[in-house]
């Protein structure tokens, strides 16, 4: 366990010195702010409260910006220090394949989980000294998007390691993590929504539905922030999670299987590959 948390503070290390940490949290602050100061005003037409708008316009942003953010922490973590010749040298110390990824993998979600925290924290702590009237349930509301954007950068660094475990160069991993990101964010949802719109309900059940909801993991993390409650009501998902009928629980198993199932792919890769 002692050589994971070396290997992880490693790379919080390295995020400090390239400034990653740094870059991404201004990111994610200076948009959450903005969007609270901005994208609150409706809110006086749509009877909710501040939060609940923040926390919409926050979960349509972290479903393009998250995952975005994770590949490029990722998709170089095994071939870039392959290139440069560092992973020869850290694998001549007492350390097994596993427990570089593994020590990687929890060094990259610190990132993000920090930067996500106190990024998204400044509009939370912003609301709540400007005086807005925020009920127990939009607070909530609030530490469950935080949690669950943390849950799908980790989904995108796990497939960001296994891109990275699987090709030869630098530049084909960060033309491959590109397309893995245009595929899940864009592609995906415009041919789910054409193909709903062509079928007008005739092939596609409920449980046919589910099931293809649960095959993107940005769209469990779209039901997870904005399929109930006034989120739902506000964003329009609320329709569309009545008919999938996805509770909370599988939505939520679904993104962590996205994280291990890709992990687990990229440390059995990386395992029998030649240095």
């Amino acid at each position: 366990m002692s050589t994971i948390l070396v290997i992880a503070e490693k790379e919080i290390r390295e995020g400090l010195r390239n400034r990653w940490v740094l870059a991404t949290t201004l990111l994610l602050a200076t948009l959450a702010l903005s969007l609270t100061f901005l994208g609150s005003a409706p809110t006086g037409n749509v009877g909710a409260s501040p939060l609940d708008v923040v926390i919409v316009s926050l979960s349509s942003l972290s479903v393009f910006l998250v995952p975005l953010i994770a590949l490029l922490i990722s998709h170089d973590a095994v071939v870039g220090e392959m290139e440069r010749g560092t992973m020869l040298l850290l694998l001549s110390y007492p350390v097994r394949r596993w427990q570089v990824i593994v020590g990687k993998f929890i060094g990259h979600l610190a990132i993000l989980g920090f930067s996500t925290l106190v990024g998204y924290g400044c509009a939370a702590l912003a609301l709540a000294f400007t005086g807005g009237d925020i009920g127990r349930e939009s607070w909530a509301a609030f530490a469950s998007l935080i949690g669950s954007s943390v849950l799908l950068g980790a989904v995108f660094v796990a497939i960001g390691y296994l891109v990275s475990a699987l090709v030869g160069e630098r530049g084909t991993a960060g033309g491959v993590a590109i397309g893995i990101w245009l595929v899940f964010v864009l592609v995906y949802d415009m041919a789910l929504l054409g193909l709903l719109v062509v079928d007008q309900g005739r092939t596609v059940t409920g449980g046919m539905l589910n099931a293809l909801l649960l095959m993107n993991p940005t769209d469990a993390y779209r039901l997870i922030n904005l399929g109930s409650g006034s989120a739902g009501a506000i964003s329009g998902m609320g329709g569309v999670a009545d008919i999938a009928t996805l509770v909370p629980a599988a939505l939520l198993a679904a993104l962590l299987a996205w994280a291990l199932v890709p992990l687990a792919a990229a440390i059995f890769v990386f395992s029998r590959r030649e240095l």
